[in-house]
């Protein structure tokens, strides 16, 4: 780590002045909004008291041009997790007396490319405010997040977002992680970093300052989303404003659609027709040629999985704010397989919608319009009996997209909407050159031999689990209680059941980014599960009886255990209660490793046989680990027990030094999910993860991580996450918001990215195949 007084000389500039003075299409500095600046934090015209500290990044202080004031010039180095330059003051500040603030800065792009750049406010305590914002190329602006106020403490039920409380020319960042709201007592630093870039990004930062908020109401969160489901307060190119204009953009795509159909080199099942014809066995399956890892369709030829996930219904409803008393509406049935993320419409009867009320305000004051219960798109209304995250624990839902299909292709016979949206859809995967769809599909696209898919399914019951204070969506199950081992099996003969041996289905998923544990971290953090199963007795915790007969066998006496853990246990008795270490050693850090891998093989041999029995000739994907929850270990274990790994990489693309290791396990591996998104032109107020300046920027931003993808020898595929963008008011399950659709929820495509996918997958295979 390099350390620089801001004080200090600068002797070496990080970006030349030519380079600041010849920028193309730089853009004027907007004029801030009327904010009183309580504190100049930095100005960077004056010597400050304090550090800066850089990883992965180099920062110095020099003017903008010969003749202007100094500003902070940084270059964010690419191909690692994260490059940062942190701003550290020689005293804490202390922010605590203020209600109402805001954090401002200015930034220019000298680049050609957009940035993204995180912000966070560290406090003393190690908590932290982290939001981002994105920088257009050759652009300068203002910058600014609210670190204190009213907006905070109102829950709109949005994941990782707040609404912009008032109106400016400047861009508010968004929330990304830590906490919304921090205790602003002592804060110790504000760090500025990048990640997952491909490659090295610049930027100019300048006047980081404290203000005070101006004035602002409820007006900004009230009556925000119209009867399509759309912004109500903006403009944007796909915005619909009458049913006619809605049905008329559905015919026109439905002509251009009949006139198409698959690319010219694409077999019956999507694979390289133009290419090697290998073995038909039937099914699909994984080959090796040329160093280069491959899917192989069911008649033999080469295949490379390219599409898009989550082509469903279930999860695109969103909360109105209204709940029922009668409790029968929230009963959940033990032996259900259908996890409540991925249920379809759920009716509501009219006696329990006597016991209606307004739950929560703030989201009921979001619609300007809602159907009453005998309006014909009053079917559209369904239930949520948990919610994951927001002012809501279960409540009413309605789904606009659902509606808007029903508007754009009619209802003559029960359901004949949902029909021609599978039809479309099957088309439009064809049109667009993707040759399969990806995780969770509506089972209702099973039985289709046009779009080769991946099935999908959950564990859910009343298994034992395991949990730690770093979980994300939920605790782990316990995979050595036979309740789990059951509730596999049923699971799984229902995909069976639902898939009938289809050849068109790829493989199975299993779960989703499961919370095994950090890669780095505290002990807590890598090994959480673990020390939550020692904390209990082997007769609560079956994983604890399974780790204890492990180390009876490692151990050959309890005085080997007591002197490599430094404990002091008189009888192996005293090991089957309750316990937790208090000095951790090198010896108890090796057995935590030790168990981890342990449950983790568990795990997968349990999906792994379910599987093999139930589904013999398909794929086991494994269970789609996020970059928060793939430690080696969980990784060892799944390569044991998957044909393909599974993961969601959620950056600029697939990096070369972050992902070499695939190569040294050398399976082939599948990309399950990832999305670039963008909030300025879009109408919606959250870009998603990964953010692009605008659609052509997002276009772009996608076939440069395709060409990662392809780049990459183990990689045979990646599925774009999602289908159509979530809905503006949050999606009923965590409030996600976000503009990751190929479709908006009006079902109209996105052009600059269906051009771009168009584009990327005419030349595919011929691409990936000839790449050395």
């Amino acid at each position: 780590m390099k350390i620089h007084n801001i004080s200090m000389a600068v002797a070496v500039a990080c970006l030349s002045l030519a380079a600041c003075n010849t920028q193309k299409n730089q853009t004027s500095l907007p004029s801030s909004s009327s904010q009183n600046v309580i504190d100049n934090l930095y100005s960077f015209d004056v010597p400050l008291n304090g550090k800066i500290e850089t990883e992965f990044a180099s920062a110095t202080v020099q003017p903008m041009s010969p003749n202007s004031g100094k500003a902070l010039h940084v270059s964010f180095e690419g191909d690692v997790a994260e490059a940062s330059v942190k701003l550290i003051p020689a005293q804490n500040w202390d922010w605590s007396m203020h209600k109402e603030i805001n954090l401002a800065f200015e930034a220019t792009n000298p680049e050609e490319e957009s940035v993204q750049l995180y912000i966070s406010v560290i406090t003393e305590s190690g908590n932290q405010a982290s939001h981002s914002v994105i920088i257009p190329p050759g652009s300068t602006s203002t910058y600014y997040f609210v670190l204190n106020g009213r907006v905070l403490d109102t829950d709109l039920g949005y994941k990782r977002s707040r609404m912009e409380a008032w109106q400016s020319n400047e861009q508010m960042a968004h929330f990304r992680i830590g906490s919304i709201k921090l205790d602003l007592s002592s804060v110790e630093a504000i760090r500025l970093y990048t990640r997952g870039n491909m490659v090295s990004k610049r930027l100019t930062i300048d006047n980081l300052r404290l203000r005070e908020n101006p004035d602002y109401g409820d007006e900004y969160r009230q009556n925000i989303v119209d009867k399509f489901g759309q912004n109500a307060k903006r403009d944007f190119p796909l915005k619909v404003h009458s049913e006619a204009e809605l049905k008329e953009k559905a015919n026109e795509e439905l002509t251009r659609l009949n006139a198409s159909g698959p690319l010219p080199d694409r077999s019956r099942f999507g694979g390289w027709k133009a290419g090697p014809k290998l073995e038909a066995t039937g099914y699909f399956r994984t080959h090796k040629m040329q160093g280069k890892w491959w899917l192989v369709d069911p008649d033999g030829y080469l295949f490379f999985s390219n599409g898009l996930a989550n082509v469903r219904m279930a999860n695109l409803t969103t909360l109105t704010g209204v709940d029922f008393k009668d409790e029968s509406v929230r009963y959940i049935d033990p032996e259900a397989v259908t996890p409540e993320d991925s249920m379809g419409i759920v009716n509501v009867s009219d006696a329990v919608r006597d016991t209606r009320y307004i739950a929560s305000e703030v989201r009921h004051e979001m619609f300007s319009w809602l159907p009453p219960y005998d309006d014909a798109l009053a079917d559209h209304y369904s239930y949520r009996r948990s919610v994951h995250a927001g002012p809501l624990t279960s409540g009413e839902t309605f789904s606009f997209y659902r509606a808007n299909l029903e508007r754009r292709y009619g209802e003559l016979s029960p359901g004949a909407y949902e029909e021609k949206w599978q039809e479309v859809t099957l088309d439009r995967f064809q049109d667009w050159g993707f040759t399969s769809m990806g995780n969770w599909v509506d089972p209702a696209f099973y039985p289709n031999e046009q779009v080769p898919y991946f099935a999908n399914g959950w564990i859910i019951g009343d298994f034992k689990t395991l949990s730690s204070v770093h979980d994300v969506w939920d605790s782990m199950p316990d995979s050595f209680d036979p309740e789990f081992v059951r509730r596999a099996q049923v699971t799984i003969n229902q995909i069976a059941k639902e898939i009938q041996s289809s050849p068109w289905c790829i493989g199975i998923f299993i779960d989703n980014e499961k919370s095994w544990g950090r890669t780095e971290g505290t002990l807590e953090q890598r090994y959480g599960l673990i020390l939550d199963a020692l904390s209990h007795s082997i007769d609560e915790s079956p994983a604890k009886k399974a780790f204890v007969d492990a180390l009876k066998q490692k151990y050959s006496s309890l005085n080997s255990l007591n002197e490599g853990w430094g404990t002091s246990f008189t009888s192996w008795q005293a090991l089957n209660n309750a316990w937790q270490p208090q000095q951790p050693t090198a010896a108890l850090e090796k057995d935590l490793s030790m168990m981890l891998e342990m449950l983790s093989e568990q795990y997968f041999k349990v999906v792994h046989d379910a599987l093999e029995t139930a589904l013999p000739h398909h794929l086991y994907m494994g269970a789609r680990m996020a970059s928060w929850g793939m430690p080696d270990e969980t990784i060892s274990a799944a390569t044991r027990y998957s044909d393909v790994l599974s993961f969601n990489i959620y950056k600029e693309g697939v990096q070369p030094s972050q992902w070499r290791f695939i190569e040294d396990i050398d399976l082939p591996s599948i990309i399950g999910e990832f999305h670039i998104g963008t909030n300025t032109d879009s109408g919606l107020f959250h870009p998603g993860l990964v953010a692009a300046a605008d659609q052509e920027d997002r276009a772009k931003m996608y076939q440069q991580y395709m060409q990662s993808v392809v780049d990459h020898p183990n990689m045979v595929g990646a599925h774009w996450f999602q289908y159509v963008d979530s809905p503006i008011s949050g999606r009923a399950f965590d409030g996600e918001n976000y503009n990751v659709g190929f479709v908006s929820v009006t079902d109209i495509p996105y052009t600059e990215m269906v051009n771009a996918a168009r584009e990327f997958n005419t030349t595919l295979y011929p691409a990936r195949f000839n790449q050395r």
